[in-house]
Formats: C-alpha cells, sequence, structure tokens
C-alpha cells in the first residue's frame, strides 16, 4: 500500500502537478497543424497536462486524450478555434490522471469517451486510491467533486479498432504491456500520423512505475512497423521516426546497464541513492544515443528496472495496486 501511494507522489511530481497551478487557465501554447485536419497540442508543463491532438473528420472531432481537467478545458478551447465541429470521441491512450481524469469534463459536453479495455481494467486496479491523492493537491481535479474518475464511456477489446467516415480513417492500437497495461495508440494511416500517448515519449518524460520495461522496446518496435512519418508523443514536441528509436533504444539500454551491474555483484544501494522514499541520483550513465530520454526520472528509472530484473517480473506487478 505504502508505494502505490509514493509512486503516485512521483507521478504527480514527474507531470509537474503543482498545487498552486493545479486548474489554472492559461492561454494557449498554441496549436501546431501536422497535416491538414490534424493538430497538435503541447500540453503546459507547469500544470502537468500531456498533449492533445486534435483529428478533424467530416462532421465532427477526435481528441486524443482526456488530459487533468483543467488540460480537458484548455484542449476544448482550442478545438473550437480550429472549427466549428463537436468533439465526439476523445481517445484515452491509457489511464494516468493527466490523461484520463478529464473524462467527465469531456462527456458532461456530449463527447464519448474510448479506450482500449486495459485502461478500464487499470482504472479498476488503481483507483480511487490515485484519483483521491490527486484531489488533495490539484484544484482542477478536487472541484469536479467525485469520489473517483470517470471510466471510458466505450471500450474494444480487438486490435485495431476503426473510425471512419468515408473521408479520412483512425485506427485505434494495442500492442501489448509498456507503460501501462492499457496502452493505446491512435494512427491515421492516410496521413500517416502515429499518436502514442506515453508509450513513447519525446524527452525525460518516462514514467516507469506501472511498466513493464522488458517489453516497452517490443511495444515500441510494433509501434514502427507502421511507418509513421510523424509520431506525436504524450510529452514533449512532435516529431518524426527518431521518436520511436529513441524511446525503444533508451529501453534496451537501461535495462543493459542495470543488468551489467548487477552482475557485477552490485545492489540497489551501490546504484540509487535515495532521499526519503524518493530516489534522488544514481551512478548507471547511458551513452549519448539517448541522451535526450535521460533526466531527473533516471534514479526512479534506475530502481524500476533493477526490481523489475531482480523479482523477474513486470513493475506494474511489483507495485500492484489493489
Amino acid at each position: 500500500m505504502k508505494r502505490v501511494v509514493i509512486a503516485v507522489a512521483f507521478l504527480v511530481l514527474l507531470v509537474g502537478a503543482f498545487v498552486v497551478t493545479g486548474g489554472a487557465q492559461s492561454q494557449s501554447p498554441g496549436l501546431k497543424q501536422i497535416v491538414p485536419g490534424v493538430w497538435f497540442r503541447e500540453g503546459e508543463r507547469q500544470h502537468g497536462y500531456c498533449n492533445n491532438i486534435i483529428v478533424e473528420m467530416k462532421d465532427y472531432l477526435v481528441v486524443i486524450d482526456a488530459n487533468f481537467p483543467g488540460g480537458a478545458r484548455a484542449a476544448m478551447s482550442d478545438a473550437g478555434k480550429v472549427s466549428s465541429k463537436p468533439v465526439k470521441y476523445v481517445f484515452d491512450t491509457h489511464h494516468h490522471g493527466d490523461h484520463a481524469y478529464g473524462n467527465a469534463v469531456w462527456t458532461k459536453m456530449g463527447a464519448i469517451t474510448l479506450a482500449y479495455v486495459g485502461v478500464a481494467e487499470e482504472m479498476k486496479r488503481y483507483e480511487p486510491k490515485s484519483w483521491q491523492a490527486a484531489a488533495k493537491s490539484r484544484k482542477d481535479v478536487s472541484e469536479l467533486n467525485l469520489s473517483e474518475p470517470e471510466p471510458p464511456k466505450q471500450t474494444f477489446t480487438q486490435s485495431p479498432y476503426t473510425l471512419s467516415d468515408g473521408n479520412r480513417k483512425i485506427e485505434f492500437h494495442f500492442f501489448g504491456w509498456a507503460h501501462t497495461r492499457g496502452d493505446g495508440f491512435a494512427f491515421l494511416p492516410a496521413e500517416e500520423v502515429l499518436c502514442t500517448g506515453d508509450a513513447a515519449v519525446n524527452g525525460p518524460y518516462n514514467y516507469t512505475a506501472h511498466g513493464n520495461l522488458a517489453n516497452w522496446p517490443n511495444v515500441v518496435r510494433a509501434a514502427q512497423k507502421l511507418d509513421a512519418m510523424h509520431v506525436l508523443p504524450g510529452h514533449g514536441g512532435p516529431g518524426g521516426k527518431e521518436i520511436l528509436e529513441g524511446q525503444a533504444q533508451f529501453f534496451i539500454e537501461l535495462r543493459q546497464a542495470v543488468l551489467a551491474a548487477m552482475k557485477q555483484g552490485k545492489r540497489l544501494e551501490d546504484l540509487v541513492t535515495m532521499e526519503g522514499d524518493q530516489p534522488k541520483a544514481t551512478t548507471i550513465r547511458l551513452s549519448e544515443t539517448v541522451k535526450d530520454w535521460v533526466g531527473g526520472p533516471l534514479p526512479a528509472q534506475v530502481r524500476d528496472a533493477y526490481e523489475e530484473i531482480q523479482q523477474g517480473k513486470p513493475h506494474g506487478e511489483i507495485v500492484g495496486g489493489k
């Protein structure tokens, strides 16, 4: 139980969900049109928001990720700036608060929240504890006056699940357990656009507590087979194929480095310096190839990789849930 609370607290810190800013409405950093009818909105990190993608269909809009409630309102406002069409679907790439806690905001406005079934299952596993922890530090969560997050209204089990209106097609894929058990991807085959959620980020934003670090590169490799030209991550800026390659290589190198240290007889305390319950420093060093993915979370990532190797099971099973 203590480990679950610590994991929740670390996730809140990682995405920058500060008490003084949660739910604050700030000016949009602007939308970037990736291809005609597809816009990328990079979330304000100071509020802990994830990125959103807005996709224009013939008669409606699809938004990728519900975000935190404050982020949902900001993304909703920007959606109205690019099109007068209603938002019909909001796709939760996974269950974490910065990607799914805004569900109730969207459904109140008439949208259908959609996700792979694993997202709903993860919510059952970690909620309502994570929601209640977030409500203590975030005004945008607490002001909804809900005891737990709203799960996606519609789920699918067969991958890919497809939306098509005759003009544009979106495929929703599940490739396995990476960041969470429910990781979903949204792919526009004609436009060669891939929305990855946190299964692939662009920068030092990987949260590994609920992950399967050994399988993570396999999930990314499966996504690479879609051969997308435009990769839109859950955190960090948009880019291309290099995001997927860098993400996969980061986890390959992380696991290899930790395993090599363990074979040398190194213990966890030799690799990670703790400050209270939080990993603060690490002796593990990774190559320049993945330097863009290395940052403040590295000590926790090393700790999680060590525990996963030591116990022989995905770290999400070590953290547990209910």
